[in-house]
């Protein structure tokens, strides 16, 4: 157990969509966060990852940074996702462990998953295979510091936890039709064409393949669920535990955000990986984390969160 009472809690990323929830969540625990801005500490470069942790003199690092988007930003920059995930997280466990951290919480991607796992995806599975091409160099990114926090915790006796959650979504998160993952791409663009009395809207793919889901405010109360309770070597699963087809996600979208026109799909872009679910038993045996928010719920809160913030 970890009591995050009067602790020192750097949270990279915690200016981000998902950092801003974990945040707030430490920070009712009467913890000191502390969130590094990238324009101050660019954390890929090893001596400033060094200078920010002499500086602000953290007790326990959770490291949410990441460079990420959709399928297509994955396919627009590879190299750049491969290099940037690898290099801000090798930098910050190494430099936490020189700097006698007391625990370090890797917040990795349902991306390091092999395409064609079965489903429910369980934590045992994770080698079984290469993962889906279009986001794999982030996905062996990710997946390569789960290998460097049990290699440190074998030899260093580092504090190192491991969570895989899946797509999240919610208020706050990233509209921009360039980089966006799925679910708020599809609200902005059906919330535009029911705005501009458009007809129809174009969705990437054949629909048939399915994602589970995970509302932003369920994802950060889990991280921090796991960096007071669980201590252990093995990778958990953070997710709510039910999929849905893409076609059926595009159906329930249109009617929430009220456009009554056609979807006209676009098989020549890729689905991506065929199916995600989590198997989500071991985070709820190890330290009590449930998903408590459905997914209809979860998407009427983010339409009218986008419906309130697109023109500001």
């Amino acid at each position: 157990m970890t009591d995050l009472n009067g602790k020192r809690v750097l949270v990279s990323g915690g200016a981000g969509f998902l950092g801003t929830y974990v945040c707030g969540l430490i920070g009712r625990s009467r913890a000191e966060v502390i969130t590094p801005r990238r324009r101050d500490y660019d954390l890929t470069e090893q001596q400033i990852v060094r200078r920010l942790l002499d500086e602000t003199r953290p007790e326990i690092v959770v490291h949410l940074a990441a460079e990420v988007g959709g399928i297509g930003a994955n396919r627009a920059n590879p190299g750049r996702y491969f290099y940037a995930n690898a290099a801000m997280g090798i930098n910050l466990i190494e430099e936490s462990r020189r700097a006698g951290i007391e625990k370090f919480v890797q917040v990795g991607t349902v991306c390091a998953y092999p395409k064609y796992t079965p489903v429910p995806f369980r934590e045992d599975d994770l080698w079984n295979g290469y993962p889906e091409e279009t986001n794999a160099p982030y996905g062996i990114a990710k997946k390569s510091l789960l290998v460097m926090l049990q290699a440190y915790r074998d030899q260093y006796d580092f504090n190192g936890i491991y969570l895989l959650p899946v797509n999240l979504y919610g208020p706050g998160d990233n509209f921009d039709l360039e980089t966006s993952h799925v679910i708020p791409a599809l609200i902005r663009k059906f919330a535009a064409a029911r705005d501009t009395g458009a007809s129809s809207v174009d969705v990437w793919g054949t629909g048939s393949a399915s994602r589970e889901f995970l509302y932003v405010e369920d994802a950060a109360r889990a991280i921090v669920l796991a960096t007071e309770r669980y201590d252990a070597p093995e990778p958990v699963n953070v997710g709510a535990g039910r999929e849905i087809r893409i076609r059926d996600l595009v159906e329930m979208i249109a009617e929430i955000t009220g456009f009554e026109g056609n979807v006209r799909w676009d098989a020549t872009k890729p689905d991506g990986q065929p199916r995600r679910m989590l198997d989500t038993s071991r985070a709820r045996e190890h330290f009590g984390f449930e998903a408590e928010i459905g997914l209809e719920e979860g998407l009427r809160r983010t339409v009218a969160w986008w419906t309130k913030h697109q023109s500001q």
